[in-house]
């Protein structure tokens, strides 16, 4: 049987909860991670209505994008919709994750399901990830080099872009004195030893080290591996805030946004004045992202697409035109993602998406 801390694992692993921003609070809102699984509803956000779909429809987990819980809570006597429907959820059994800017952020997440849709090409990430990545070094026999190796890939090391199993390796020696009490792989206790052993050079994520830590010394043949782990500057260029890419050939600017306001059923497609040229690069960002439109620019977009922006985030922007469709509009995709994750991990899983996604802005 499925369980909660299972559903998690599966998310988690698509987009890592260390991936959100610092304000956020993505993971499990409410409940037992040992709870098993009868059922999952999927929707953008959580409400009274929600909870009672999730009940009539035998779901006990509700995934959702847009987290409950933000800020601590105080108290929980019903005096809003947060609190009574945690107190609901609680008392009829419902569990609520929530995967907001991780998901947001990851390399497969909302604004790369955005670009596909567009049918961008070239996509990359537009504000990628700072202090985010970590160098290990690791010396290893020669003999036992690619059974360390392969177990740090396995681990989660060795990504650079849509590389894999990246590494640089140098042969040399080392030199150690086992000291009394000790049980060396090679040498003798007491004596000096010289072990021809080879450098491995690669890169991981600093959120996964334990897991690599764990899985190096695991594969590794010494009592007391050698190692170095230290913080490098690069940024991680897979994951991070909003896409830039380029459309297939240049659009004229009107026909694009029309195309757009149609794909992503925009009630009213706002824009900043266009640019007096042909579309050719467009940069994205789901959400509350008109405080990259900056970014965006810089990057030499054309068109920089978000769910919202403020008024003035549309002023100083000469040659690029700024159009914002709408918060949920630019996130509702988030169910099709879930869903996607979940029927590859679980086959037989019931999931449903919720019929009751209603965006709290109305169109006249």
């Amino acid at each position: 049987m499925v369980k909660i801390k299972d559903i998690a694992n599966a998310l988690e692993m698509f987009a890592p909860l260390p991936l959100q921003d610092d304000f956020d609070n993505s993971g499990l809102q409410i409940g037992l991670t040992d709870a098993e699984v009868a059922g999952v509803l999927l929707c953008l956000d959580v409400t009274e209505a929600i909870v009672d779909e999730a009940i009539a429809s035998g779901c006990n987990l509700i995934i959702s994008h847009h987290p409950i819980i933000f800020k601590p809570l105080k108290r929980i006597t019903g005096s809003n919709y947060i609190e009574r429907l945690i107190i609901k959820a609680l008392a009829n059994g419902i569990a609520i994750y929530s995967a907001h800017t991780n998901l947001d952020n990851a390399a497969e997440g909302i604004n790369n399901r955005l670009a596909r849709i567009i049918g961008m090409q070239n996509v990359r990430i537009l504000l990628p990830k700072e202090d985010s990545l970590l160098k290990l070094s690791v010396y290893v026999p020669v003999s036992h080099a690619d059974a360390v190796r392969n177990a740090l890939f396995a681990a989660g090391c060795g990504n650079i872009g849509n590389y894999d199993s990246c590494s640089y390796n140098v042969e040399g020696y080392g030199t150690f004195r086992a000291g009394e009490g000790c049980n060396p792989f090679c040498g003798a206790t007491g004596e000096l030893h010289k072990e021809e052993e080879m450098r491995i050079e690669t890169v991981l994520p600093s959120y996964i080290k334990n897991r690599v830590i764990s899985a190096l010394l695991k594969a590794h043949p010494y009592e007391e591996p050698a190692y170095d782990i230290y913080p490098i500057k690069n940024s991680w260029d897979t994951v991070g805030t909003g896409v830039i890419g380029e459309l297939p050939v240049e659009r004229d600017a009107l026909e694009l946004l029309a195309e757009i306001k149609d794909k992503f059923g925009v009630g009213c497609l706002r824009y900043s004045p266009l640019p007096g040229k042909k579309i050719k690069r467009v940069a994205l960002c789901s959400g509350a992202g008109g405080g990259f439109a900056q970014a965006a620019m810089s990057a030499g977009a054309d068109l920089y697409l978000t769910g919202e922006a403020r008024y003035h985030d549309l002023f100083n922007y000469p040659g690029m035109t700024v159009a914002v469709i709408g918060h949920y509009e630019s996130e509702i995709c988030a169910t099709d993602i879930f869903s996607e994750v979940l029927s590859r991990s679980f086959p037989g899983l019931k999931i449903v998406k919720t019929a009751l996604n209603v965006n709290p802005v109305n169109y006249m």
